[in-house]
C-alpha cells in the first residue's frame, strides 16, 4: 500500500491507496536478500549492546539510591534531550549521509556508559541520560531511513512492511539476548565487585560498553552508502534550521490528517506504554527469590523482547485479516494493549504477572509496523529521515509527560495505579485511530 504526496502539497488531504507486490523472500533479487541480512545483524548487535543494560537500568539506579520519582526524572531528561535534539540531527542525516550520523550515535552511547560507571551522583546521572538521549536522537531517522529506501532501490514496487518487520525482528532478538546476559551477570559476577565499592550491576554496564565498542567497528565495516557532499557547517545548520524544518514537517503534518492523527496517537502509545517498561523491574523484583532476581529479571526482559519479536512477526498476519487496513489494525491492537494493561497492573503474583507480561509484549510488537507502514508511504524518500524526527519527537514528548506522571503516582501511590490510568491514554488513542480509519474508508481507500 502506498500513500502518495504531490509534491507541491496540493494533494496533502488525500491518501491515494496503490497495492505494492506481495513481499516473498524468494522472489527477491539477491542484492535485496543481502541488504535485509546485513541490516539484521547490525541491528541484532546494535540492540544486544543496548540489551545488556536495558534489564537492569531501574534496579541499577535503584541501587545507587534513586527512588521511583528520580527514576522517571532521569528517563524524563533522556526523553527531554531526544526531543530537543531529534529534529536538528536529523536534517543532519539527510545532509551528510546516515552512516556517520550513527557512528555519532554509538559515540553518544559510549559517554552515557562511561558516565554511569564513573558516578552515583544524580546531576552526573542525568548527564549520563542526556548521552542518551543524543544517542537515540541521532540513531533516529539514520539506518531506518537507509534500509528503507535501500530496498526500494533493490525491489521497487516489493510490500516493505514484512522487510520492516524483519528488522523488528532482529531488533527485538539482539535486546532479548542482551537482556539475558545482562540480567545473568551481576548475579553470577557481580559480587566479586563489591569488594572494591562497585555496583553489581557495573559489569552489565562494562561489557555493554565492550559490546558498543565493537558496533562502532562493524559500522565502519558493512554500511555501505553513496557518498555526500560533507559540509562543515552542517550541524551548525541543522540547529539554525529547526525552526524551518518544525514548521515544514509541523505543516505538512497538520495538512495531512493521516499524519497528524497518527503521530498523535502514537503520542498517547507512548504515555501509556513507557512507564511500563521503565518501572516493571521495580514492581516484579519483590515477587521473585532475592537470590536469583536479577537473573530471572533477565529472562523476563528477554521473554519480553522475544515476545515483541513474536508481535512483529505476526503483524503482517495481523494486517491481512484485517485487509491491510492499518488504522483499524491499530485501533484493535491499542485496544487489546489497554486492557492487557489493565489486567497486568492488579497482578500479585508471579505467574500472573508473568503471562500478563508477554501477552502485552506480543501486542506492543504487532503494534510497531503498521504505523511505520503508514508513515513510511506518507513521506517522499527526502523528507524521511525528517518526519521519522518529527515521530519520535512527538512519542519522545508523549514519553516524558507520561513518565513524570507516572513516576510521581508510582511513589505517592502505587505503580499499578500509575499503569491503569494509562490505559486510558490508549484507550484515546483508539478513537483517534477509529477516526483515521473513517477518513481513509471515506475516501474509498
Amino acid at each position: 500500500m502506498k500513500c502518495a504526496i504531490a509534491p507541491d502539497g496540493a494533494t496533502a488531504d488525500a491518501v491515494a491507496m496503490t497495492h505494492d507486490i506481495a513481499f516473498t523472500f524468494e522472489i527477491l533479487p539477491d542484492a535485496a536478500r543481502r541488504h535485509i541480512r546485513v541490516f539484521q545483524i547490525h541491528q541484532f548487535l546494535d540492540r544486544f549492546a543496548m540489551g545488556l543494560t536495558v534489564a537492569v537500568v531501574a534496579l541499577a539506579l535503584k541501587d545507587r539510591g534513586m527512588d521511583l520519582f528520580q527514576i522517571s526524572l532521569l528517563f524524563g531528561v533522556y526523553s527531554l534531550t531526544t526531543m530537543t535534539t531529534e529534529l536538528p540531527f536529523g536534517g543532519l542525516a539527510d545532509s551528510i549521509g546516515r552512516k556517520p550520523v550513527f557512528l555519532g550515535a554509538v559515540g553518544a552511547s559510549l559517554m552515557a556508559l562511561a558516565l554511569f560507571l564513573l558516578s552515583r551522583d544524580f546531576a552526573v546521572l542525568a548527564v549520563s541520560f542526556a548521552f542518551i538521549g543524543v544517542g537515540r536522537a541521532l540513531r533516529s531517522g539514520t539506518l531506518d531511513a537507509w534500509f528503507v529506501e535501500g530496498f526500494r532501490a533493490h525491489a521497487p514496487d516489493v510490500d516493505v512492511q514484512p522487510a520492516l518487520a524483519k528488522a523488528q525482528w532482529a531488533n527485538a532478538m539482539g535486546l532479548a539476548v542482551g537482556a539475558v546476559m545482562g540480567g545473568l551477570l551481576p548475579d553470577a559476577v557481580g559480587t566479586l565487585g563489591l569488594r572494591y565499592g562497585i555496583s553489581i550491576y557495573d559489569v552489565s554496564y562494562a561489557a555493554s560498553f565492550a559490546v558498543m565498542v565493537g558496533v562502532f567497528a562493524h559500522t565502519l565495516r558493512v554500511i555501505i552508502e553513496p557518498p555526500r557532499p560533507r559540509d562543515a557547517r552542517a550541524l551548525q545548520q541543522g540547529f539554525v534550521r529547526v525552526p524551518a524544518v518544525i514548521a515544514e514537517a509541523g505543516a505538512l503534518a497538520l495538512k495531512h490528517p493521516v499524519l497528524s492523527l497518527l503521530l498523535t496517537a502514537l503520542a498517547l502509545f507512548l504515555m501509556a506504554t513507557n512507564p511500563v517498561e521503565v518501572l516493571w523491574p521495580t514492581y516484579a523484583k519483590p515477587m521473585l527469590d532475592a537470590d536469583y532476581a536479577n537473573t530471572l529479571i533477565g529472562a523476563l526482559t528477554a521473554g519480553y523482547f522475544f515476545a515483541i519479536a513474536i508481535g512483529a512477526g505476526i503483524s503482517p498476519r495481523i494486517s491481512r485479516l484485517f485487509r491491510r487496513r492499518f488504522a483499524v489494525v491499530l485501533a484493535a491492537l491499542f485496544a487489546c494493549l489497554a486492557a492487557a494493561l489493565v489486567v497486568l497492573a492488579i497482578q500479585g503474583s508471579v505467574a500472573g504477572f508473568v503471562c500478563m507480561f508477554l501477552i502485552y509484549a506480543v501486542l506492543l510488537g504487532a503494534s510497531e509496523t503498521p504505523a511505520s507502514s503508514l508513515l513510511h508511504a506518507c513521506v517522499a524518500d527526502r523528507q524521511r529521515s525528517t518526519m521519522l524526527s518529527l515521530r519520535s519527537l512527538i512519542q519522545q514528548l508523549g514519553a516524558a509527560v507520561g513518565l513524570l506522571m507516572a513516576g510521581g503516582l508510582a511513589e505517592i501511590y502505587t505503580t499499578s495505579l500509575a499503569w491503569i490510568i494509562g490505559a486510558v491514554f490508549l484507550l484515546i488513542a483508539v478513537g483517534l485511530c477509529l477516526i483515521l480509519a473513517k477518513r481513509l474508508a471515506g475516501a474509498g481507500r
